[in-house]
């Protein structure tokens, strides 16, 4: 049975976030994290970062149920991994990101929490050792 499921199941193949203005977001990714746009089609666009994962921004329709916090239920945040954690903290903050807090370290992982052009929580991480 867990042969079944482990070659059934490949993983994720994207995330979704619902935008107010979904190009204007797919281009925040590109401009602000390097990602590029790989599909588009009615008004939805999935960006592709370097490593191969992706996104699909969608149109959103209304406004948002309650603002979203860092433990409120949901899908909480999207983590960047980094080569190097300083070089990459100085390119957002060059590009004037709002950065939700200040960088640390966790277990010997460097952190940083910051937020897209849509208020979506993001962070940046740099592991010395990947999770297993």
């Amino acid at each position: 049975m867990l042969c079944y499921h482990q070659c059934m199941f490949q993983g994720l193949e994207h995330t979704a976030l619902a935008s107010p203005d979904p190009k204007r977001l797919a281009q925040w990714y590109v401009g602000h994290l390097g990602f590029r746009i790989n599909f588009e089609y009615d008004g939805n666009f999935f960006v592709r970062a370097p490593n191969g994962t992706m996104l699909e921004i969608i149109p959103s329709l209304g406004p948002a149920a309650s603002p979203a916090e860092m433990r409120t239920p949901g899908i909480r945040h999207l983590a960047i991994a980094v080569d190097n954690f300083d070089e990459s903290l100085a390119e957002l903050r060059r590009l004037n990101v709002h950065f939700l807090g200040e960088p640390y370290s966790n277990q010997g992982n460097r952190l940083v929490f910051f937020a897209d052009a849509d208020g979506n929580f993001l962070h940046l991480i740099e592991r010395p050792q990947p999770l297993p």
